[in-house]
């Protein structure tokens, strides 16, 4: 009897060993066994990969600048596209805000499509279904929860004429919810075996690049409504610092800044930063004349369209302010007067520009950290000795939602449109 006993008890525990086996093998089948999959854990270099935009030249330019070296060559090409970038900013500018709304999206969709098409690279799975169908989707659904606040916020009073655009306005976060709950079950349904691990980085991937381009340029959506001059000085200012910190480190740069951007200069960024605050001071002293510029955007239902009509508000009318105990006696002796006249907005833009002038560059900081961290140089080739849209739009995004918390914060201008529906 007892011999009987060992043997099924010997039994049992071999099949217990050939089940676990068993799961271990049926484990071991999900977890990835090609090459592309195994490379996954080491170093990823992508630089024959994405394209390259920094040493990039029209045929014909760079058959011109031939007899350069390759530093001054570079500095013209460089030079050139910088201001025909400049020129299109002042067209736009001209053309008004519908246009400058416009070229945000188109520009947000190209930024996405760029930092998305570093992941296609890293991941390698461009022949797993419809990931670059569901990338898209998501973004779609981002634009329409996040562009669909905005026309609520300053739209509503004309949304709600009609029955179908009134029920687009109450339900529109449940509708965003519903678009974003299919994207949801798409992507669990189009999970392939073996294959789990990309799906989600790349699923990840894809709400991360959300969270950095589309609410940012919601954001700046956002700020153009509240008048021009929020827009239009922030992103005039990382142009200049971008701009002067670049030609003080070309031309005097010795020490240098970070690791992460080597050739960024101790001289580049204090000389950026001094003249991105004296440009900043002065294009907003220019601008504040001129109430098409400091008027928030209103909706006109009897012309049908936007406009930027209005009596300008304190914030950029010249006020007088009486000075501190410890500074009155200096101007008393200068002016024969303690108090000072100064238009408000100047002294937010000294804000404004610190801002951009010692936090913004680190935006371009951590793109570089991140394009070093898959040995690209830029995020693509569209615009020749600069790099992809998105090289351009790095400390643009960062500045663009401290202007939106900025407004939050301190100077809270509702919409007329906002104010009504509630």
């Amino acid at each position: 009897m007892s011999e009987l006993r060992k043997r099924l008890a010997k039994s049992e525990l071999d099949t217990e060993t050939e089940t676990e086996t068993g799961n271990q093998d049926s484990d071991a089948n999900l977890e990835p066994d090609s090459e592309d999959d195994k490379s996954l854990g080491q170093n990823i270099n992508l630089s024959s990969t994405i394209p390259t935009g920094t040493d990039k030249a029209p045929e014909m330019l760079d058959s011109a600048l031939a007899y350069l070296p390759e530093k001054w060559k570079n500095w013209v090409i460089r030079g050139i596209f910088t201001w025909l970038m400049i020129f299109f900013f002042a067209g736009l500018v001209y053309a008004g805000p519908l246009a400058l709304m416009i070229v945000t999206l188109a520009v947000q969709v190209k930024c996405f499509a760029e930092i998305i098409n570093i992941g296609y690279a890293v991941y390698k799975i461009h022949g797993l279904p419809w990931f670059r169908s569901l990338s898209w989707y998501f973004l779609l659904t981002s634009n329409y929860f996040f562009y669909g606040e905005s026309l609520v916020d300053y739209f509503g009073v004309v949304d709600n004429r009609t029955d179908f655009l009134r029920g687009m306005v109450k339900y529109h976060r449940f509708i965003s919810f519903s678009l974003y709950i299919v994207g949801f079950v798409w992507f669990v349904l189009s999970l392939v075996k073996r294959y789990y691990m990309k799906q989600f980085s790349l699923f990840a991937w894809t709400h991360v690049a959300l969270l950095i381009v589309v609410t940012q340029s919601y954001l700046i959506i956002r700020n153009i409504f509240q008048g021009l001059i929020w827009f239009i000085v922030p992103v005039s200012m990382i142009i200049c610092n971008d701009v002067m910190a670049y030609m003080f480190g070309f031309f005097f740069g010795k020490t240098p800044l970070i690791k992460l951007s080597p050739k960024k200069t101790w001289e580049g960024f204090i000389g950026g930063g001094f003249a991105t605050v004296v440009f900043g001071v002065m294009a907003s002293y220019v601008l504040c004349q001129y109430p098409h510029f400091v008027c928030p955007i209103e909706f006109n239902e009897e012309l049908g369209k936007m406009t930027l009509d209005c009596e300008p508000s304190s914030l950029f009318r010249p006020q007088e302010y009486t000075l501190p105990e410890t500074l009155a006696p200096f101007m008393q002796m200068m002016s024969g007067k303690n108090t000072i006249t100064v238009i408000p907005f100047l002294l937010h833009s000294l804000s404004m520009s610190l801002f951009s002038s010692v936090i913004g560059p680190f935006g371009g900081f951590f793109a570089s950290g991140f394009k070093r961290a898959f040995k690209i140089k830029d995020f693509g080739d569209m615009i020749p000795g600069h790099g992809g849209i998105m090289d351009r739009f790095d400390c643009q995004y960062l500045m663009a939602t401290f202007v939106n918390v900025y407004i939050s914060s301190f100077i809270r201008v509702d919409s007329p449109q906002k104010l009504l529906s509630q």
